[in-house]
């Protein structure tokens, strides 16, 4: 794959600050020619050139990505794409399937079936690079970068927080405020590799801020966005202001049939395509699950 700019400015720059502005850094791209990849001037390789001059085309040939030495095994599981082009890729994720590989779960994840996908459309020199994860039992839009360029751009934007994903939540019980900054640090449970707890010192700073939608007999439907993204933050932090998610029994919420896990959905995303230069916004419609019981607490509400 190759990517090409048109050096624009008045006067002559140096050759890596041209390239640091364009959002690679050195290791990204000591990996790149380390690879095989190449740097051209004009269309003409040169490694010695220090400075480029005005309306100079710099093109950098990123070498193919290989993803065997990483044992991925590519699952053919079909995916629900809500968009796809040359850098990137948003997938739809269903619920019960984990973002990544793990060593229960090693032959199929969302990574693995994005890998399966690249096999089938002969997308060869390409990985997947997973930008967004959702936990195992939470659905919605997933974030893919197609190459390690693209991913590195998004990077940035998830350090500066400028990727927003807004999720919407089912809380267990009627919360009394109708918007809620929860500012609360996360650690580890004693003893669990899995399981998170708030706490008030000596844990990960964590703030998440709910707007609430609509309050049902059971529940309260709210819209929420993280500022910071902690393992398991939302859930945590419903919990630790008692009214953790519907169905959520890891952190004290009831099974409420039809509704059998945690009651959380990435409803949408949003980011700036560096490419595009524009900023783009995908969303994903509520799953069934989560549908079916919203209908049943209206019913409730209503009596009909």
């Amino acid at each position: 794959m190759r990517i090409s700019w048109q050096y624009t400015g008045n006067e002559p720059i140096k050759l890596k600050t041209f390239i640091r502005n364009q959002g690679i850094s050195r290791h990204l791209m000591a990996k790149v020619r380390g690879d095989g990849g190449k740097v051209l001037i004009n269309g003409v390789e040169n490694r010695q050139i220090d400075k480029i001059k005005p309306q100079t085309v710099l093109t950098i040939k990123f070498p193919p990505e290989e993803n065997r030495k990483n044992d991925l095994i590519p699952s053919y599981v079909p995916l629900k794409i809500i968009y796809e082009d040359r850098d990137f890729l948003i997938i739809d994720k269903p619920d019960h399937v984990n973002s990544i590989p793990s060593v229960p779960q090693r032959k199929d994840s969302l990574v693995n079936r994005v890998d399966g996908y690249y096999h089938l459309r002969g997308y060869d020199d390409l990985i997947p690079h997973i930008v967004t994860r959702l936990d195992r039992d939470t659905s919605g839009v997933a974030l893919f970068a197609k190459h390690r360029y693209a991913h590195a751009l998004l990077s940035q934007q998830m350090e500066q927080h400028a990727i927003k994903k807004t999720y919407l939540a089912l809380l267990s019980g009627n919360l009394k405020e109708n918007h809620l900054v929860i500012d609360r640090q996360i650690g580890r449970v004693p003893g669990s590799l899995i399981e998170r707890q708030a706490v008030s010192s000596g844990g990960q700073e964590a703030q998440t801020e709910l707007w609430v939608k609509k309050r049902l007999p059971d529940c309260t439907v709210c819209d929420v966005r993280l500022h910071t993204g902690r393992t398991h933050q939302i859930r945590v932090h419903c919990k630790s202001i008692g009214y953790p998610l519907v169905a959520d029994t890891l952190y004290g919420g009831q099974i409420q049939l039809p509704l059998q896990r945690q009651g959380l959905h990435c409803r949408k995303i949003e980011f700036y395509h560096p490419f595009k230069k524009q900023m783009m916004t995908f969303e994903s419609p509520l799953p069934q699950d989560m549908k079916r019981y919203l209908e049943f607490e209206e019913h409730k509400k209503t009596g009909r």
